[in-house]
């Protein structure tokens, strides 16, 4: 009889060597042929354990036993189980045999004998072909391997398996935009995992397109699935598609071992896109991801969702904008089909929901090799990603800009001089602007780092000289970041600054310096002016340059964009070209059923010096 060594066995892991999806999916469904399979879940953080197997009668146990119960315990109520399972597939089989038959003719003809009493099964637990003593707790008691035997039924014990925590379709699918599930693992990462897709059959069809017929869902005949021969995490379907549902096979895996496959499928079925959209001229200049001397950065506002969604959003900002083209779902579409296309190193996103960032932005972006960051603001906030085969995150500094500016001494000069401006003060420290700062280090060069800022200023017109006090802020922070924290690293920072190339807080960005008598600072009105000269460290320089705009909206167009490099380190190699003005003004301005936003991105590729 095996009992628990001096010290707690080690968690075995299953060394399954598996080449090709068909002979991975084989060998974790099949599991050895004759075995069945018991999932045990049993984590330190948590007092009870899980246990999940199916009984011979068909139905499925799942079992929460506290680990340090003893596992004769455990045995013996999946004994009281299995014979109650017993009983009641007994009692299905008599009530069967008890209904009249097809024709009418009455009951079956002759007594239904009884069943014989069960006897409860004799429930054991193996390990190593020793049988586990019943004394031994179940945190130890099972391992993985192990073999737990129910009558003559037998169980291959997983512990820990690989397993999906979460697992989601968009609801809104369109041909020829990328479907990215949204998926969580315990015990598994998306990499190590295999995907499969499948459309439905078109009805009526002889033959099935391109392979045979799904059979993975027995109990369920009408709609008949074909394999799309997509075996990645990421399907986009076409214009062939539309019309039909699409599913998803997936078997979550850590690289070694593979968990239980699970399936699902589409809401609503294909549906036609907008036709050519404005970013898709773009995506011919960046089809491929940049070679390690580049940085292909990316700046973007996403018109969050909590502002496009409002009456005064669709009747006064954008009438012209098709209700349904203003809806999140639709607009996530474009959203992930733009940014993907890009191959970008970063990405620095403004006006983005929480929501939008967990459940479409991460699994999209992951899928193709960027890891993120999120900084929330109000409603909405800041985020970061960065291709992880280039960059590692070393540090992350955000700030409110209020808060920093009451609270930390780096801002204490300038705190004094606003406070000689009561209404200006008080107005500045009533803006909710925030700072996203994360410092990356190169995957091949560990010497090279950067420091990457992103933000979004306040946006009213009359709010310059609030604008020019956050980037002061703003630059402040960036310096002990750039110089203090990580002496000599370079700098990018990217946002929707609300400014266009004749304001104070442009001039100040690009210049070092801003006068005290700039109009900015009476932007509000003599009541609000704070006069003030203010200076910074850097050279800065936008790597866009200036465009016409970056926001298109039926009252006003203008740049308010930008992506600022520190010219001692980094120099442009290329800008990616804007829409032309006639795809930006096709339905007449943004956001539109061909772009998701009212601001239009910014993509350059930046060289180290």
């Amino acid at each position: 009889m095996w009992r628990l060594p001096g010290s707690r066995a080690v968690l075995r892991g299953v060394r399954t060597a598996v080449g090709r999806h068909t002979r991975a999916e084989a060998a974790t469904e099949t599991a050895a042929g004759a075995m069945e399979r018991a999932v045990v879940r049993c984590v330190p953080s948590e007092p009870k354990l899980s246990l999940s197997f199916a009984l011979a009668d068909g139905s499925h146990k799942n079992m929460q036993r506290d680990q340090s119960e003893p596992l004769g315990r455990a045995l013996s109520r999946i004994a009281t189980n299995a014979l109650k399972g017993h009983a009641k597939a007994a009692a299905a089989k008599k009530s069967r045999k008890n209904r009249p038959n097809a024709s009418g003719g009455g009951a079956c003809a002759g007594p239904v004998p009884e069943p014989a009493a069960a006897c409860e099964p004799v429930v054991k637990l193996y390990y190593r072909e020793e049988a586990v003593a019943e004394d031994v707790l179940n945190v130890d008691a099972w391992q993985d391997g192990a073999v737990l035997q129910i009558g003559d039924v037998k169980y291959k014990v997983e512990r820990n398996p690989p397993a999906f925590t979460e697992l989601q379709l968009p609801r809104y699918i369109m041909a020829g935009f990328p479907v990215c599930p949204k998926l969580s693992l315990e015990f598994g990462d998306p990499a190590g995992s295999l995907f499969r897709w499948y459309k439905e059959a078109k009805p009526g069809a002889a033959e099935p397109e391109g392979g045979s017929l799904s059979s993975l869902s027995p109990s369920s005949p009408l709609p008949s699935w074909t394999e799309t021969g997509v075996n990645e995490r990421v399907y986009t379907p076409s214009n062939a598609d539309i019309g039909r549902r699409l599913k998803l096979h997936c078997t979550p895996g850590d690289g070694q071992r593979f968990g239980p496959s699970r399936e699902l499928e589409s809401v609503c079925p294909v549906e036609a896109g907008p036709g050519t959209c404005t970013f898709d001229h773009r995506h011919l200049y960046t089809k491929k991801v940049t070679d390690d001397s580049l940085i292909r950065t990316v700046s973007y506002n996403l018109l969050a969702d909590t502002y496009a969604q409002t009456e005064f959003s669709r009747s006064v900002l954008y009438p012209y904008c098709a209700p349904y083209a203003l809806e999140l779902d639709y607009r996530q579409n474009l959203i992930q089909k733009e940014l993907t296309g890009y191959n970008a190193d970063l990405i620095c996103l403004q006006e983005v929901d929480r929501s939008v960032f967990t459940d479409s932005l991460v699994p999209a972006l992951e899928a193709f090799g960027l890891e993120g960051v999120f900084r929330i603001k109000q409603h909405e906030g800041l985020a970061t990603f960065y291709r992880k085969t280039k960059f590692t995150l070393l540090s992350q500094h955000d700030i409110s800009f209020h808060e920093a500016l009451e609270s930390d001494v780096l801002h204490k000069e300038l705190l004094e001089k606003l406070a000689l401006y009561p209404s200006a003060q008080e107005r500045v420290l009533q803006r909710s602007s925030v700072l996203q700062v994360s410092v990356l280090q190169s995957t091949k060069d560990s010497s090279k780092r950067i420091c990457v800022a992103n933000t979004h200023l306040y946006w009213h017109p009359k709010g310059g000289y609030i604008r020019l006090i956050q980037m002061a802020v703003a630059l402040a922070h960036i310096r002990h970041v750039s110089c203090d924290l990580y002496p000599g690293i370079p700098v990018i920072f990217c946002g929707d600054f609300n400014s266009t190339p004749s304001t104070g807080m442009y001039h100040f960005a690009v210049n070092g310096n801003i006068p005290e008598d700039h109009e900015d600072w009476a932007s509000n009105g003599e009541e609000e002016r704070c006069n003030m000269s203010l200076t910074h460290v850097f050279k800065l320089k936008s790597a866009c340059g200036e465009p016409a705009y970056t926001n298109y909206v039926g009252g006003f167009h203008g740049c308010l964009d930008y992506i600022f490099i520190d010219l001692n380190a980094l120099e442009v190699e290329q800008v990616i070209p804007l829409p032309s003005h006639e795809e930006v003004t096709t339905h007449q301005a943004l956001p539109s059923v061909s772009h998701p936003s009212d601001h239009i991105a910014l993509v350059c590729d930046l060289k180290w010096k």
